[in-house]
């Protein structure tokens, strides 16, 4: 907690930066954006990072379709929190890869089980110049072991605000149009989004 999760989701979504909060646990925001000249409907889960709620993070990792993972520049605590989290995402889409293996599952899973989950890996605070703890190489470094994108932002300036969430659904396309091109693997969830894409992404952050 305390890296900005929350003010970057409020930023996105309200455009307006909030300095102080009460710790969140779960908030959901939704927000009708364009990308690359295509509408959808954006769904971000604001959730807790506290290690108590490691149980719940399970459910919100299986309703997720990509993520948005949060440290702050000038907490090197919070980025060596970073893998853990990452882990557990891997962890719980690997149990989950099979359509039937709980209601609603991601389109993503019936077309393309293989497929990398969307994750961007976000360095918040960047403002926050004279109390950083943690350089960009180090940011870059971490994203490409654990192979996801990368970004620092500042919801207090809005630097990177949009490109941390919008790059996610951007990968979400282009796992949804790779899979739709491959042959199915696996039955069809009965979810229609398996069969057309429509426009609505939900990266989501543990």
């Amino acid at each position: 907690g305390g890296v900005g999760k929350t003010a970057l989701t409020i930023q996105l979504c309200l455009e307006h930066f909030v300095e102080t909060y009460d710790p969140t646990i779960e908030d959901s925001h939704r927000k009708q954006v364009v990308i690359d000249g295509q509408a959808c409907m954006l769904e971000v889960l604001d959730t807790a990072g506290q290690e108590e709620y490691t149980a719940l993070r399970d459910q919100w990792i299986r309703d997720g379709e990509g993520f948005v993972l949060v440290y702050s520049i000038s907490s090197r605590s919070s980025f060596s929190r970073i893998k853990k989290f990452h882990h557990q995402i891997q962890r719980v889409k690997e149990s989950t890869s099979s359509p039937s293996a709980y209601p609603g599952s991601s389109p993503l899973a019936a077309t393309n089980p293989s497929a990398p989950v969307p994750i961007m890996l976000v360095g918040n605070k960047s403002d926050r110049v004279t109390e950083r703890e943690v350089s960009t190489q180090e940011g870059h470094a971490l994203a490409r072991e654990l192979g996801c994108e990368f970004t620092e932002a500042s919801a207090k300036t809005r630097t990177n605000v949009e490109k941390a969430f919008y790059d996610v659904v951007k990968q979400l396309r282009k796992q949804r149009q790779q899979g739709q091109a491959a042959p199915r693997m696996l039955p069809p969830s009965g979810n229609s989004k398996s069969e057309k894409y429509s426009g609505t992404e939900k990266p989501k952050r543990p």
